[in-house]
Protein backbone atom coordinates (compact mmCIF):
# COMPACT_ATOMS: atom_id res chain seq x y z
CA UNK A 1 0.00 0.00 0.00
CA UNK A 2 1.49 3.30 -1.19
CA UNK A 3 1.32 6.70 1.20
CA UNK A 4 0.62 10.45 -1.11
CA UNK A 5 0.40 13.41 -0.02
CA UNK A 6 -3.02 13.63 1.23
CA UNK A 7 -1.69 10.98 4.43
CA UNK A 8 1.00 14.26 5.60
CA UNK A 9 -1.45 15.51 8.20
CA UNK A 10 -3.98 12.80 8.29
CA UNK A 11 -4.31 10.18 10.97
CA UNK A 12 -6.94 7.28 11.34
CA UNK A 13 -9.35 6.32 13.97
CA UNK A 14 -9.39 2.34 13.91
CA UNK A 15 -12.98 1.25 13.97
CA UNK A 16 -13.00 -1.94 16.07
CA UNK A 17 -16.57 -1.90 16.63
CA UNK A 18 -16.29 -0.58 20.24
CA UNK A 19 -16.46 2.97 21.57
CA UNK A 20 -17.84 6.64 21.01
CA UNK A 21 -15.06 7.60 18.49
CA UNK A 22 -16.76 10.43 17.75
CA UNK A 23 -15.64 11.96 21.64
CA UNK A 24 -12.10 11.32 20.34
CA UNK A 25 -12.46 12.20 16.78
CA UNK A 26 -13.98 15.91 18.49
CA UNK A 27 -10.86 16.07 21.14
CA UNK A 28 -8.62 15.38 18.06
CA UNK A 29 -10.16 18.38 16.16
CA UNK A 30 -9.84 20.67 18.96
CA UNK A 31 -6.19 19.74 19.56
CA UNK A 32 -4.92 19.58 15.89
CA UNK A 33 -7.17 21.95 13.98
CA UNK A 34 -5.23 21.98 10.83
CA UNK A 35 -5.21 17.94 10.41
CA UNK A 36 -8.09 15.52 9.11
CA UNK A 37 -9.06 12.58 11.46
CA UNK A 38 -10.92 9.60 9.53
CA UNK A 39 -12.65 6.67 11.33
CA UNK A 40 -12.32 3.22 9.34
CA UNK A 41 -12.31 -0.07 9.54
CA UNK A 42 -11.36 -0.27 6.04
CA UNK A 43 -8.03 -1.98 5.51
CA UNK A 44 -6.82 -0.26 3.02
CA UNK A 45 -7.16 3.15 4.51
CA UNK A 46 -5.38 2.06 7.72
CA UNK A 47 -2.67 0.43 5.81
CA UNK A 48 -1.82 3.87 4.27
CA UNK A 49 -1.90 5.55 7.24
CA UNK A 50 1.04 7.32 8.97
CA UNK A 51 -1.02 7.91 11.98
CA UNK A 52 -3.19 5.55 13.70
CA UNK A 53 -5.62 5.58 17.20
CA UNK A 54 -6.82 2.48 18.38
CA UNK A 55 -9.44 3.48 21.20
CA UNK A 56 -11.92 0.49 22.72
CA UNK A 57 -14.47 -0.20 25.71
CA UNK A 58 -15.89 -3.14 26.82
CA UNK A 59 -14.20 -6.49 26.87
CA UNK A 60 -11.11 -7.13 25.13
CA UNK A 61 -12.46 -10.67 23.22
CA UNK A 62 -14.51 -8.11 20.68
CA UNK A 63 -12.32 -5.61 19.39
CA UNK A 64 -9.24 -8.15 18.86
CA UNK A 65 -11.81 -10.38 16.65
CA UNK A 66 -12.74 -7.50 14.66
CA UNK A 67 -9.31 -6.64 14.17
CA UNK A 68 -8.27 -10.70 13.41
CA UNK A 69 -7.38 -10.68 9.57
CA UNK A 70 -7.21 -7.97 6.90
CA UNK A 71 -7.31 -4.75 9.32
CA UNK A 72 -4.31 -6.40 11.62
CA UNK A 73 -2.62 -6.93 8.53
CA UNK A 74 -3.14 -3.37 7.35
CA UNK A 75 -2.06 -2.29 10.65
CA UNK A 76 0.81 -4.57 11.13
CA UNK A 77 2.06 -3.02 7.46
CA UNK A 78 1.78 0.64 8.74
CA UNK A 79 4.09 0.23 11.73
CA UNK A 80 6.15 -1.69 9.32
CA UNK A 81 6.13 1.79 7.16
CA UNK A 82 6.95 4.01 10.01
CA UNK A 83 3.29 4.70 11.18
CA UNK A 84 2.78 5.90 15.05
CA UNK A 85 -0.40 4.20 16.58
CA UNK A 86 -2.03 5.57 20.27
CA UNK A 87 -3.98 3.07 21.73
CA UNK A 88 -6.43 3.95 24.06
CA UNK A 89 -8.42 1.70 26.83
CA UNK A 90 -9.40 -1.48 25.81
CA UNK A 91 -7.26 -0.57 22.78
CA UNK A 92 -4.47 0.26 25.02
CA UNK A 93 -5.20 -3.37 26.41
CA UNK A 94 -5.19 -4.77 22.78
CA UNK A 95 -1.39 -4.06 22.55
CA UNK A 96 -0.39 -6.22 24.95
CA UNK A 97 0.61 -10.04 24.43
CA UNK A 98 -2.55 -11.70 25.50
CA UNK A 99 -5.35 -10.92 27.98
CA UNK A 100 -7.15 -13.30 30.38
CA UNK A 101 -11.16 -11.29 30.40
CA UNK A 102 -13.62 -14.30 29.26
CA UNK A 103 -10.60 -16.48 29.10
CA UNK A 104 -7.17 -16.43 27.55
CA UNK A 105 -6.69 -14.65 23.75
CA UNK A 106 -4.00 -12.90 22.01
CA UNK A 107 -3.33 -10.00 21.35
CA UNK A 108 -1.07 -7.82 18.81
CA UNK A 109 1.88 -8.08 20.85
CA UNK A 110 3.31 -4.55 20.22
CA UNK A 111 4.36 -3.98 23.83
CA UNK A 112 5.51 -7.03 26.17
CA UNK A 113 3.03 -8.03 29.06
CA UNK A 114 -0.39 -9.13 29.71
CA UNK A 115 -4.00 -7.96 30.31
CA UNK A 116 -5.35 -9.18 33.98
CA UNK A 117 -8.10 -8.40 36.76
CA UNK A 118 -7.28 -5.90 38.88
CA UNK A 119 -7.99 -7.20 42.35
CA UNK A 120 -11.23 -8.20 43.87
CA UNK A 121 -10.65 -6.26 47.31
CA UNK A 122 -11.50 -2.93 45.41
CA UNK A 123 -14.55 -1.44 43.82
CA UNK A 124 -14.66 -2.91 40.23
CA UNK A 125 -15.21 -1.70 37.61
CA UNK A 126 -12.22 1.16 38.67
CA UNK A 127 -14.24 4.41 37.35
CA UNK A 128 -13.44 8.01 38.00
CA UNK A 129 -10.54 10.05 38.53
CA UNK A 130 -7.25 8.91 39.78
CA UNK A 131 -3.20 10.12 39.26
CA UNK A 132 -0.81 9.69 37.16
CA UNK A 133 2.38 8.60 39.13
CA UNK A 134 5.89 7.75 37.62
CA UNK A 135 5.70 9.82 35.02
CA UNK A 136 9.32 9.87 32.61
CA UNK A 137 10.94 11.85 30.71
CA UNK A 138 9.16 11.22 27.76
CA UNK A 139 7.27 13.48 25.49
CA UNK A 140 4.42 12.13 25.68
CA UNK A 141 3.96 12.56 29.89
CA UNK A 142 6.97 14.97 30.60
CA UNK A 143 5.45 17.09 33.87
CA UNK A 144 2.61 15.48 34.15
CA UNK A 145 3.09 13.78 37.28
CA UNK A 146 0.33 14.01 39.99
CA UNK A 147 -2.16 15.24 37.56
CA UNK A 148 -5.79 13.24 37.24
CA UNK A 149 -7.01 11.32 34.34
CA UNK A 150 -10.26 9.31 33.83
CA UNK A 151 -10.63 5.76 34.16
CA UNK A 152 -13.39 3.23 33.12
CA UNK A 153 -11.94 -0.81 33.57
CA UNK A 154 -11.34 -4.17 35.39
CA UNK A 155 -8.62 -5.35 34.29
CA UNK A 156 -4.87 -3.93 33.71
CA UNK A 157 -1.35 -4.96 32.41
CA UNK A 158 1.30 -6.37 34.51
CA UNK A 159 4.61 -7.88 33.39
CA UNK A 160 5.85 -4.57 31.59
CA UNK A 161 9.17 -4.38 31.18
CA UNK A 162 9.95 -0.79 33.28
CA UNK A 163 11.41 0.96 30.56
CA UNK A 164 7.67 0.68 28.77
CA UNK A 165 6.35 2.82 31.56
CA UNK A 166 5.85 6.06 31.02
CA UNK A 167 3.34 6.96 33.95
CA UNK A 168 1.50 4.52 36.56
CA UNK A 169 -1.64 4.62 38.59
CA UNK A 170 -2.84 2.68 41.50
CA UNK A 171 -6.26 1.36 42.16
CA UNK A 172 -5.86 -2.09 44.25
CA UNK A 173 -2.51 -2.66 42.81
CA UNK A 174 0.38 -0.44 40.76
CA UNK A 175 -0.54 -0.58 37.05
CA UNK A 176 0.84 0.95 33.87
CA UNK A 177 -1.58 4.14 32.98
CA UNK A 178 1.13 5.03 29.89
CA UNK A 179 2.79 2.60 27.84
CA UNK A 180 5.57 3.52 25.19
CA UNK A 181 7.27 1.29 22.75
CA UNK A 182 8.58 3.11 20.43
CA UNK A 183 6.54 4.61 18.02
CA UNK A 184 3.99 2.35 19.59
CA UNK A 185 2.15 4.37 22.93
CA UNK A 186 -0.89 3.61 24.84
CA UNK A 187 -3.57 4.84 27.57
CA UNK A 188 -5.38 2.76 29.65
CA UNK A 189 -7.99 5.99 30.59
CA UNK A 190 -9.36 7.68 28.48
CA UNK A 191 -7.31 10.98 27.15
CA UNK A 192 -11.19 12.75 25.41
CA UNK A 193 -12.81 12.34 29.18
CA UNK A 194 -9.84 13.53 30.91
CA UNK A 195 -10.24 17.15 30.39
CA UNK A 196 -6.89 19.42 29.25
CA UNK A 197 -4.22 17.10 30.76
CA UNK A 198 -5.82 14.05 28.13
CA UNK A 199 -6.13 17.16 25.17
CA UNK A 200 -2.71 17.82 26.17
CA UNK A 201 -1.37 14.02 26.00
CA UNK A 202 -3.56 13.73 22.15
CA UNK A 203 -1.69 16.88 21.18
CA UNK A 204 1.73 15.58 22.30
CA UNK A 205 0.99 12.18 20.98
CA UNK A 206 0.30 13.79 17.58
CA UNK A 207 3.12 16.22 17.72
CA UNK A 208 5.54 12.98 18.05
CA UNK A 209 4.42 11.67 15.12
CA UNK A 210 5.00 15.23 13.31
CA UNK A 211 1.20 16.34 13.08
CA UNK A 212 0.76 20.62 13.10
CA UNK A 213 -0.73 20.65 16.63
CA UNK A 214 -2.06 23.26 19.00
CA UNK A 215 0.95 25.24 20.64
CA UNK A 216 -1.11 24.12 23.96
CA UNK A 217 -3.93 21.53 24.65
CA UNK A 218 -5.00 24.02 27.97
CA UNK A 219 -5.83 27.13 25.34
CA UNK A 220 -8.84 24.95 23.93
CA UNK A 221 -11.87 26.27 25.72
CA UNK A 222 -14.40 24.03 24.53
CA UNK A 223 -15.16 21.32 26.57
CA UNK A 224 -15.28 17.30 24.58
CA UNK A 225 -16.77 15.60 27.51
CA UNK A 226 -19.42 15.82 30.22
CA UNK A 227 -17.51 14.01 32.86
CA UNK A 228 -17.16 15.94 35.79
CA UNK A 229 -14.13 17.98 36.46
CA UNK A 230 -10.81 15.97 38.38
CA UNK A 231 -10.56 16.64 42.00
CA UNK A 232 -8.93 19.73 43.12
CA UNK A 233 -5.44 19.50 45.28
Amino acid sequence: MTRDRETRDHAVIIDAGVGNLGNLERALRHVAPECSFEISADAERIGAAEVLLLPGVGAFRPPRETLRGAMEEALRSALDGGAFLLGICVGFQLLFEEGEEFGVTDGLGLVPGRITRLPADVSLPHIGWNRLLDCRSHALVEGLDGEYAYFVHSFAAEGVPEDLELATCRHGRRFPAVVGNGRVMGTQFHPEKSGDVGLEILRRFLELAGRPTMRRASTVSTRTSSTASPPKG
